[in-house]
């Protein structure tokens, strides 16, 4: 054995009984360390296991799991978040030989640049750009069609679901998101209803279907607005329903009710005013807004907040290129800014945390399809994305809001004086 690959595997044996971590590891050599059954860690790759050693940044993970150079076995990586050992980890660091592993440095270091390989993401496509920008959105949304097909509803909804209760049935619980959405906004027959990122259409039919509004939405994906057009068509709404493929900040005209449900994240923190300036242009006197958006828990300044996290940016480097979360006391507070008046806020955090497990597992089961649409190393990355996004908001590192808001005027809101309706 080389002297680096022997090196590694002495650390990540003394890393493995400092930890006590409850899945098994499997070593590139086929030995297998810690619990006889179960779910099992694979180390395939040495020389790219010393580069994330030399390297330990959430970007290397992230690669070495998308060229599967770590994998897990007989399991998910819902599985290994699971298994967390009980000891604290300043507690197994300080069982570490600190000598041992500042010595086998320099073997370790030769060893990483033996595999170095180049990143396999393709997120320099999109890097730096604002993230409403056409070449973000794309980016993201224009995969393939049939690719969120094999992990979607079946109207194809790429936003939070909301449930009755806990179950499994991703169907229903998008048609009831839809549902809230649009007895939040108590939308009338004959009213004029936009939705601000459309995506494949969903909200809009259903409005104009069940609530006998005339719809239009906006969004800057070629893909969605592709077949939206076609399951418009298909309805028979041509005629009660538009779309068209520009940003909202080019939009005229007046509308009495507004949605943006999972848009917002891709406007941009620097953003934010222009956003809030061209919703209220584009709302009548006393209109309704519904503001859904992904969210971050606030910090002591906003300077703070925005530095972000490691796990953050690894997210917005591989999947969401140019997006930016901001804090529902932020989004309230360009709200009031910008003469709305706020009137309801609910979270739906532990719906996105279910949302996205059941996104997950749906994935799972067609990994194979998935890998002969999109590649299996953007496959994978967008495993690894459901299952982080989930758990980041099973432990609420991650929040989600809908806020209404009513275009600011004098006098009564025209808001019924309890929400009992909608909970019934």
């Amino acid at each position: 054995m080389a002297t680096g690959e022997a090196k590694l595997e002495a650390i990540v044996r003394e890393a493995v009984a400092a930890f006590q971590p409850k899945i098994a590891v499997r070593l590139w050599t086929g030995e297998r360390l810690g619990p006889a059954d179960g779910p099992v860690l694979a180390l395939n790759d040495p020389a790219a296991l010393a580069r994330l050693a030399i390297s330990p940044r959430i970007a290397t993970a992230v690669e070495l799991w998308m060229s599967r150079a770590i994998d897990i076995e007989g399991g998910t990586i819902f599985d290994v978040a699971a298994a967390r050992s009980d000891i604290k980890t300043r507690d197994a660091l300080k069982r570490l030989d600190k000598l041992k592993l500042a010595a086998a440095l320099p073997a370790l270091y030769s060893l990483s640049r033996q595999g170095k390989r180049q990143a396999v993401a393709e997120a320099g496509d999109g890097a730096g750009a604002s993230g409403s920008s056409m070449a973000a959105i794309q980016f993201h949304y224009d995969i393939s069609n049939d690719f969120y097909r094999l992990f979607l509803d079946s109207r194809m909804l790429y936003s939070c679901a909301y449930f009755d209760g806990w179950h499994d049935d991703i169907d229903k619980a998008q048609h009831d998101k839809l549902d809230m959405i649009c007895r939040k906004l108590r939308l009338q027959p004959g009213e004029r209803f936009l939705d601000i990122g459309c995506g494949w259409g969903a909200l809009l039919i259903h409005a104009a279907e069940h609530y006998g509004v005339t719809g239009h939405g906006v969004t800057l994906s070629q893909a969605q607005y592709d077949l939206a057009r076609e399951r418009i068509a298909a309805k028979g709404l041509a005629d009660k329903v538009t779309v068209e493929l520009k940003p909202f900040q080019d939009l005229s005209g007046t509308f009495d009710k507004i949605a943006s449900i999972g848009m917002f994240e891709h406007v941009g923190w620097d953003n934010h005013d222009a956003y809030f300036k061209a919703v209220r242009g584009l709302l009548r006197p006393k209109g309704l807004y519904l503001h859904h958006a992904i969210t971050r828990p606030a910090k002591a300044t906003d300077a703070k907040f925005r530095k972000g996290t490691k796990e953050y940016a690894a997210i917005i480097r591989y999947i969401f290129p140019g997006a930016e979360l901001d804090h529902v006391g932020h989004s309230a507070q360009m709200l009031e800014k910008h003469r709305f008046e706020v009137h309801d806020v609910e979270n739906w955090r532990e719906h996105y945390a279910r949302t996205c497990r059941l996104w997950h597992d749906r994935l799972v089961a067609r990994m194979d399809e998935a890998a002969a649409i999109a590649g299996e190393e953007r496959a994978r990355l967008w495993l690894l994305y459901l299952a982080g996004v989930s758990l980041g908001f099973e432990r609420g590192g991650l929040l989600i809001y809908q806020t209404l808001a009513s275009k600011r005027a004098k006098g009564p809101s025209g808001l019924p004086p309890t929400r009992r309706d909608l909970y019934a």
